[in-house]
């Protein structure tokens, strides 16, 4: 949270001076662009393992320079020009992260920003913004200014304008790219243009709209990181909300500015006392005793629940149907992993975000990776360190699962030694559900022939099930092992025709993603697409997939009637 303010604080130098001159010279537009056209560069930093800020500001100095070619220094018809350039990006960045990275690259964290897991290097990129932006302004600040009000300046040459010009664009582009810990690629304009926006509605001096700005951005970055405190809410996006509320109260402000001064106080105090409340409240009370644990996943959330009983107090990071390859820490997760005795996590970078929380959460808890060591792994892939390289749904098989409960039960023992029995007692109970498991969705399946066992699935997320069970994956509408890819037109071109000569009877859905290009293949190709997996996570409360038990023994019925044209069923109680 330290780490996070003072983020904050030194951006407000450079968002609140480039954004007047963002505002003053109609960039508004060209400003969120740039942000947005990092994503190529972010793909290649994560893809090729360099620093995302670097990749991300050379996109932006590549698009920047676009820009300027193809504008080549006019005025009319920028927006048009942004727009072209900002298309050819983008779809440079979906095509690097579906086809050349496999979809591997971690960029939504980089898209949506992600402000409590930052680090000395954004802080330090965030102050050489600040000072780059403190000294042009010192020296040029003048020349943009009357450049932004008499473009066509007979004092200023043509060349002394465009160099003008390229040193405005290329402070955006470092200012965006330091901006993007924060509040991300795609909302960058609520530090750039919103505020500058807001003052300029009251602002009737350069100085003053300046100094306003920067402290306005100061003010609603603290405010809406305390927000998304009380919230626990991404802060982010509470900060962009924050903004833009800012923005409309000040517009109603000056639209009222002939109402009696009385009742635009008494309705100003209303709407702050209004936020206030909604921002107070308790953060929780202790564990009252019981041992405090971390899990990240829904899986072995419910995994330590059943082996800890009601001597341990369980944090589950992720929620039931939340992509794991898709997650942004909340306020909570810090503050839980900061008094947590132990955290459980699944390893093989399905959550290789956890590391960060728990260092900035100041803890000292000892992460355990269940993944490092599990019995089975799939044809050609090794055990031990070198498995984070390979498929992280390790937990479809009940074997590793097994692996997993062992281990939980054997750290949690270590942690509180006075309930070493419980644990164990605990621990013992559940194996015996999960052999149980095992021996049950391995007869269910026996009844297929193996024939008909062709699994077509949204992503590559059972091919420790398929593995098991003796089950043949045909393919997958995302061909990764990761949900942020895209299918190509090829990918599903191929697929269908796969299917199409396969003979397969059913497409299955998952539960947390979109059916949307299932369903269309489905209809294409005459396979069902009635039968829903639950593959990255648990189903809610109230579904057949609400614990790890219950989610296998609903893939194993969704399998065998999808393979059976929905003659036959798999009703296993868990």
């Amino acid at each position: 949270m330290q780490r996070g303010l003072l983020e904050v604080l030194i951006l407000a130098v450079p968002a609140g001076l480039l954004g007047t001159w963002i505002v003053l010279r109609g960039l508004a537009f060209f400003s969120h662009a740039v942000g947005t056209a990092a994503f190529p560069g972010l793909v290649l930093a994560d893809g090729l393992g360099f620093a995302a800020p670097l990749g991300a500001f050379a996109a932006a100095i590549l698009f920047t320079a676009g820009n300027a070619a193809l504008g080549r220094g006019r005025e009319e018809g920028r927006d048009s020009v942004v727009a072209l350039v900002l298309v050819g990006c983008l779809a440079a960045g979906v095509i690097l992260a579906s086809d050349v990275f496999g979809s591997g690259a971690n960029v939504e964290t980089l898209l949506f920003g992600s402000l409590l897991l930052i680090d000395g290097s954004d802080i330090v990129l965030a102050a050489i913004a600040a000072v780059a932006t403190l000294v042009a302004s010192g020296l040029v600040g003048g020349r943009w200014l009357a450049h932004g009000f008499d473009p066509g300046a007979g004092q200023v040459s043509r060349w002394e304008r465009r160099l003008l010009d390229a040193l405005l664009l290329g402070l955006i582009a470092l200012a965006t790219t330091a901006t993007l810990s924060v509040v991300g690629a795609l909302l960058v304009s609520s530090l750039f243009v919103v505020p500058a926006a807001t003052v300029r509605l009251f602002a009737k001096r350069m100085a003053s709209w300046q100094l306003a700005s920067v402290l306005l951005v100061a003010a609603e970055g603290t405010v809406g990181l305390w927000l998304s405190v009380k919230t626990d809410a991404p802060p982010g996006a509470t900060i962009a909300c924050v903004a833009g509320a800012i923005f409309a109260l000040a517009a109603l402000a000056r639209a009222l500015s002939r109402v009696p001064r009385g009742a635009v106080a008494v309705a100003a105090a209303a709407v702050v006392l209004a936020l206030l409340a909604a921002g107070c409240g308790s953060s929780g009370s202790g564990s009252d005793g019981k041992l405090d644990v971390v899990a990240t996943t829904t899986q072995i959330g419910d995994w330590v629940r059943e082996v800890g009983g009601g001597a341990v107090s369980v944090d589950q990071v992720l929620q039931p149907n939340t992509d794991p390859h898709e997650y942004e820490p909340r306020p909570s997760d810090v503050e839980a992993a900061a008094s947590a005795k132990l955290v459980f996590a699944n390893g093989d970078n399905l959550d290789s975000w956890i590391g960060q929380i728990v260092s900035d959460g100041g803890s000292d808890a000892e992460i355990v990776d269940l993944g490092a060591a599990v019995p089975e792994r799939l044809p050609g892939e090794s055990s031990g360190a070198e498995a984070s390289k390979h498929d992280p749904h390790w937990w479809h098989d009940p074997r590793n699962a097994e692996a997993a409960v062992r281990e939980i039960a054997r750290k949690l023992a270590a942690a509180d030694p006075s309930k070493k029995r419980l644990f164990e007692r605990n621990g013992a109970a559940y194996l015996a559900k999960l052999r149980t498991l095992d021996a049950g969705i391995a007869g269910c399946i026996d009844t297929i022939p193996v024939s008909q066992r062709k699994l077509v699935t949204d992503h590559d997320a059972f091919g420790y099930f398929a593995n098991r069970y003796g089950i043949d994956v045909i393919g997958a509408v995302i061909p990764s092992q990761t949900t942020q890819a895209q299918p190509s037109a090829k990918d599903v071109s191929e697929l269908i025709g796969l299917i199409e000569r396969e003979g397969v009877k059913a497409v299955f859905p998952e539960s947390s993603l979109s059916a949307k290009v299932a369903d269309a293949i489905a209809r294409q190709t005459g396979a069902s697409a009635d039968y829903t997996l639950y593959g990255d996570t648990l189903g809610p409360a109230d579904s057949d997939g609400a614990t790890y038990l219950g989610m296998e023994a609903a893939n194993a019925d969704a399998m065998v009637r999808g393979f059976s044209d929905g003659r036959h069923g798999c009703h296993l109680k868990p």
